[in-house]
């Protein structure tokens, strides 16, 4: 059967759904963050480069603003792996099933190694054995 319809009208409705450009800037955005956070670490880590442990933790426990950059670090870092992931998964899986096993598989993931990581990070800043 001839379609009568013209390729713009068939076009319509195909292709992204709206929500593609959140994720996008999403991703930029948590990108930016982490570079002065990244930044950060690294000097921190050359300065402790020669420290022994003792001195890592009176590092962590002595200044407030190391854990919240740490824990700020974690968590941005963790979001950002989400997301990408999420892209490629999305972009990639063509099979419904296979798919939606690996977001969730991607979003526990990231959420319980995120989680350790903080409490890892809090509980060395407060004095946690």
């Amino acid at each position: 059967m001839p379609s009568y319809r013209t390729p713009l009208s068939r076009a319509r409705g195909l292709g992204a759904a709206g929500h593609g450009v959140g994720h996008w800037i999403g991703e930029r955005v948590s990108a930016v963050a982490l570079v002065p956070l990244v930044l950060w670490l690294v000097f921190s880590f050359v300065r402790l480069a020669h420290a022994d442990h003792a001195e890592a933790v009176a590092w962590l426990r002595d200044n407030p603003l190391n854990p919240v950059l740490l824990t700020l670090l974690a968590a941005v870092s963790f979001w950002h792996m989400h997301d990408g992931m999420r892209v490629v998964v999305e972009d990639y899986i063509e099979k419904v099933s296979t798919k939606a096993t690996l977001l969730i598989l991607n979003l526990f993931v990231c959420v319980l190694a995120g989680g350790l990581a903080v409490f890892s990070i809090l509980q060395v800043a407060l004095g946690g054995q």
